[in-house]
C-alpha cells in the first residue's frame, strides 16, 4: 500500500469562478450558536460535568478522497478538486504517493488522493449542511452507523456518491465518486461523542 505525503503546492489550477468562491465569506453558521446555547447544557445534565469547559466539542472535520485514476486521467484529480471546493469553500490539499509502485503503475510524488480539514465556522457550516441537507438526500436512507466511533471519541463515515450535496451538478461530474469523513471531537468516549454529534443533529439509527 502507498504511503502518502500532503502536497501543499499544486499543479491543479482552479478557474477564476473557483477562486472567486474561495474568497466569498461565508455567513456565521446557525449551528454554532446551537452549540453554545443549547448543547452544552444538555450535554452536562447528561453527564454530569462539574465545569462547562468539561463538555466536549468537535474541533475538526476532515475529508478524504482517494483518486486511484488519477494517473491515467488528470481531469479526475481536477474534478475532485473542484468538487471538494463547492462543497467545503475551503481549497483542498493533494496527497501523494511516498515511493513508487510498479504493480499499481504508481510513481513517487504521484498525486493519488485529495483532502480538506474544516475547523471553525466552514466547520460548522459543513456539519449544518450534511445534517440538513445532504443526508436526507441519500436514497432510503435510515441513518448513520453508531458503530463507527474509534474508541477515542472520533467518528468516521463514508458517503458513496457527491451528488447529495445541492452544489454538486450532474452534468458538471465524470463520475460517481465517493469519500470519507472523520469527525474529531474532544470526547473522552465515544458515548460522549454520540451524545454531542446526536445534540447537534446527527442522525444515528438504531443499532
Amino acid at each position: 500500500m502507498a504511503k502518502t505525503v500532503v502536497s501543499k503546492k499544486s499543479v491543479f489550477k482552479l478557474d477564476k469562478k473557483m477562486e472567486n468562491l474561495l474568497k466569498e465569506k461565508l455567513p456565521p453558521s446557525p449551528l454554532k450558536d446551537k452549540y453554545e446555547k443549547e448543547v452544552k447544557k444538555r450535554m452536562m445534565e447528561k453527564f454530569g460535568y462539574k465545569n462547562i469547559m468539561e463538555v466536549p466539542k468537535v474541533v475538526k472535520i476532515s475529508i478524504n478522497r482517494g483518486v486511484g485514476d488519477a494517473h491515467e486521467d488528470p481531469k479526475a484529480m481536477e474534478k475532485t478538486i473542484q468538487e471538494f471546493v463547492l462543497i467545503t469553500h475551503q481549497r483542498p490539499v493533494v496527497t501523494r504517493a511516498k515511493k513508487s509502485i510498479a504493480s499499481f503503475k504508481i510513481r513517487e510524488g504521484m498525486p493519488i488522493g485529495c483532502r480538506v480539514t474544516l475547523r471553525n465556522n466552514h466547520m460548522y457550516t459543513f456539519m449544518e449542511k450534511l445534517i440538513n441537507t445532504a443526508l436526507p438526500r441519500i436514497r432510503d436512507f435510515k441513518g448513520l452507523s453508531p458503530n463507527a466511533f474509534d474508541g477515542r471519541g472520533n467518528y468516521t463515515f463514508g458517503i458513496k456518491e457527491q451528488l447529495i450535496f445541492p452544489e454538486i451538478d450532474y452534468d458538471m461530474i465524470d463520475k460517481v465518486r465517493g469519500f470519507n469523513v472523520t469527525i474529531t471531537t474532544t470526547a473522552k468516549t465515544d458515548e460522549e461523542a454520540k451524545a454531542l454529534l446526536e445534540f447537534l443533529g446527527f442522525p444515528f439509527r438504531e443499532r
